[in-house]
């Protein structure tokens, strides 16, 4: 048992490399693309300081349709789309593009619905103070939001270390692909046990440090 171990860690990390690399990947992209979206949702929602209805709806209408593919689909589709932007539809490079597409509104809506947690009187008090809409965004709703924030983005990091492994049965590399290809098809249980057992513990890392961060960052 323990030599079986010994000799697929090698293996074994080089997943875990390329399920980080994926992980990462998808959430710059989901931080830098779908936190600005989720404040322009805000901002054009009713009420707000760029109330646009038309946009709003037409923004909000764009979101969901992209939350609606189930993952695996996405990730099919968009094979053109991913070997146009990294010449291959296979490797955690390839996967990353469906991850960060898929990402995008995922967290746009997060952001939009922790911005709606921002007290109104706050707002209200910033804007008789005469802040402009870019000072409310970055003076008041997202100081106010950061703990949400934090907590809206280890929420996602789980989701998609979830999505990464299901990414791996399409070649995409990492723990599901390596969980596939040795604990599936050669029937191999110490390295099924093993690729959960990495997946449990990197969940764990991630929720423990997100709430704690989240925890310093409230300032209620």
């Amino acid at each position: 048992m323990l030599e079986q171990i010994l000799t697929i860690l090698p293996e074994l990390w080089v997943a875990l490399g390329q399920t980080l690399l994926m992980l990462a990947i998808c959430l710059v992209a989901a931080v830098l693309l779908g936190g600005p979206l989720g404040v322009l949702l805000f901002l054009l929602g009713p009420g707000q300081a760029l109330q646009q209805t038309l946009l709003s709806n037409l923004l909000g209408w764009l979101v969901n349709t992209l939350r609606s593919f189930p993952f695996i689909i996405l990730l099919v589709a968009l094979v053109p789309l991913t070997r146009w932007i990294v010449g291959s539809s296979i490797g955690p490079l390839a996967a990353s593009v469906p991850l960060a597409c898929a990402a995008v509104p995922y967290f746009a809506r997060l952001v939009e619905q922790q911005l709606h947690e921002v007290p109104r009187g706050v707002i209200e008090a910033a804007l008789a103070m005469g802040a402009s809409p870019r000072q409310i965004v970055f003076n008041v709703l997202l100081v106010e939001a950061r703990a949400g924030l934090v907590s809206a983005l280890t929420v996602l990091s789980i989701s998609f270390l979830s999505y990464s492994a299901v990414a791996g049965v399409v070649g995409g590399g990492g723990i599901g692909d390596l969980a596939i290809r040795f604990g599936y098809y050669r029937f191999d249980t110490t390295m099924m046990v093993l690729t959960v057992a990495v997946l449990v513990i990197l969940v764990q890392l991630v929720q423990w440090s997100g709430s704690r961060l989240a925890r310093r960052l409230d300032r209620r």
